[in-house]
Order: C-alpha cells, then sequence, then structure tokens
C-alpha cells in the first residue's frame, strides 16, 4: 500500500471514527462522568488484551494457511487494517489486511482467507462462550435469544478443516484465483479458537469494569458481562453494512443487559463500552505501527550503510 493510499485510508477511518463519538457526545459524556479512573482504566487495559486476542486469532489461522508473521508485522497488519471498519462498508479492512500482507510476501488470497475465517470463529467462540457464562450466571437472561444458538450446530460443521477447505477452493476457482497452497489443519483452528476465547473473555473484564462503577458487582456479573457482551456482538456482526456494527451492538447490549440493570444505566455502559473500544482500536494500531517502524528502521539503515 503506497504511502498516500496509507495516509488517505488513515484519515478517512479516524474522521468516520470522531464521527460516531460525535453523534452520541452528550450521553458519552454523561456515562462517562460517572465512571472512576481506575474503571476507565481497567476497562481500557482489558479491551487492549482484548483486540489482541482478535489479533492471535486471525494470526493463527494466517500461519496455518502458510504466511506466519512475527508478532509486530502482525499486530501493524491487523490493527491498522481493522481502522477500516470505521468507514461505510464491509471491505475496507479486508482490503487494506491483503495490500499490507502483500508487502510482507503473504499472497492476498490468503489474507483474505484468514479474514474471512476469523468472522465465523469469533461467532461460534462468542456463542458458546456467552450461552456458558449467560447460563451460569444468571440463566433466564439467554432465553430469549435461544434462536441463535441454534447456529452453534452449524458452526461446528463449518470448524471441520475438510469443510473449510472445500469452500475455500470452490471460492477461490469461481474468483479463477489459485488454490491455497496449504490446507487449514485441526489443530490451526483450535488455536484460533483458544484465542477467540481469551478475546471474549477479555471483552467481558472490560464491561464488567464499566458496570461495576455504575451498580452491581461479584462473580456472577463479571460472567454475565462476559455473555452478554459476546451475546451482543454476534447479534450486532450480523448487519455487515453498519461500519464496526455501530449502533446495532449498542441497541443488542441495552436488551442483553436488561435483566441487571435499568434502561439508562444499559444505555451509558453500551455508549461508554463503544467508546473505549474505539480507543483501543486507535492504541493499538498506534503501538503496532510504532512497534513495526523500529524494527523496519534498523535494517534500513544496515542496507543503506551496506550499499556505501
Amino acid at each position: 500500500m503506497k504511502r498516500p493510499v496509507r495516509v488517505a485510508f488513515l484519515l478517512l477511518a479516524l474522521g468516520f471514527g470522531a464521527w460516531a463519538v460525535a453523534g452520541q457526545w452528550d450521553e458519552i459524556r454523561a456515562g462517562f462522568a460517572e465512571l472512576s479512573w481506575q474503571a476507565l482504566v481497567l476497562s481500557l487495559v482489558a479491551v487492549v488484551a482484548a483486540l489482541c486476542g482478535g489479533m492471535m486469532t486471525w494470526r493463527a489461522l494466517l500461519a496455518d494457511l502458510g504466511s506466519p508473521l512475527p508478532f509486530r508485522s502482525a499486530a501493524k497488519v491487523f490493527f491498522v487494517g481493522q481502522l477500516g471498519k470505521y468507514i461505510p462498508g464491509s471491505l475496507w479492512p479486508v482490503l487494506a489486511q491483503m495490500e499490507m500482507g502483500r508487502e510482507l510476501g503473504v499472497p492476498r488470497s490468503r489474507s483474505a482467507a484468514a479474514f474471512f475465517l476469523t468472522m465465523p470463529v469469533q461467532l461460534g467462540s462468542g456463542l458458546v462462550i456467552s450461552g456458558v457464562t449467560l447460563l451460569a450466571a444468571l440463566p433466564g437472561s439467554a432465553v430469549p435469544y435461544a434462536w441463535i444458538f441454534l447456529l452453534i450446530p452449524v458452526l461446528a460443521v463449518v470448524f471441520e478443516p475438510r469443510v473449510i477447505n472445500a469452500v475455500l477452493g470452490f471460492g477461490l476457482r469461481k474468483l479463477k484465483r489459485e488454490p491455497l497452497e496449504r490446507p487449514l489443519t485441526r489443530r490451526g483452528m483450535l488455536t484460533a479458537l483458544g484465542w477467540a476465547l481469551l478475546g471474549w473473555t477479555a471483552y467481558g473484564l472490560h464491561l464488567a469494569a464499566i458496570i461495576h462503577a455504575l451498580g452491581p458487582s461479584g462473580v456472577s456479573v463479571v460472567l454475565f458481562s462476559i455473555g452478554a457482551f459476546a451475546l451482543s456482538w454476534c447479534l450486532g456482526i450480523m448487519t455487515f453494512v453498519v461500519p464496526a456494527g455501530a449502533g446495532v451492538r449498542e441497541v443488542a447490549m441495552v436488551a442483553v443487559l436488561a435483566p441487571v440493570l435499568d434502561r439508562g444505566s444499559a444505555i451509558a455502559v453500551a455508549l461508554c463500552s463503544r467508546i473505549m473500544i474505539i480507543i483501543g482500536d486507535l492504541v493499538c494500531a498506534g503501538f503496532a505501527g510504532l512497534a513495526a517502524r523500529r524494527v523496519t528502521a534498523p535494517r534500513g539503515d544496515a542496507a543503506r550503510g551496506k550499499a556505501v
């Protein structure tokens, strides 16, 4: 990805992200006013950990398909590319990751496969962990959403590597692209699922920190928070046309939080969660870009010295 294009992409993504925040600024400010700085710090740390879990899920799939990337390089491609989710349309993140990955020797088809595989992995693991944690914390809270858990058996079949590889092969043939050099393995899929589950746990801790500052606390609330966040994400991700699920996930979260919070508090929690995730995206993208630059800069200096 050429530098002017990358700069334009980043400015556009940041602009849409700022617009999403500005549109609900009064409600957001009111919600943050009720949070202590300790809650904000804990929430942000948990968000960063959760985002890293998502990155490691994608990295595990990409490595299993034949393109293992060093942690810093993978972080830069993933986190900077993920800023594209704030731009209207669903393809900006994958296009950015394909172009940035190509600079590191990752074929575009492999980047696209890892990107599109990450979503069902997160969806399936999110449904599983939300079902388990909501059942353990507050059994009746999952009843209104029982229909979505019917997807779990379907996704369990999809997670079988032979099925995934056949679907990927069919899609690449239809697009007249070369087949993947390496098929996905069961070990790679389990590794990705493990990272995804850790990511959901961190997201739940992020939500629990906010809820604790506004009202209830305890182990059951932590378990409920893990399930509530994962379930609201799974509900929101089904609306692909909305940038980063803007609005949809918050509406779903308000509904899911109803058993433990009144409507006003639930709206405040959902909005605060949204902003913390936006901040986390920016923090991760910024640190990943700086870390990757520190790695590549000495090589460039060495190359210039050698040429002299």
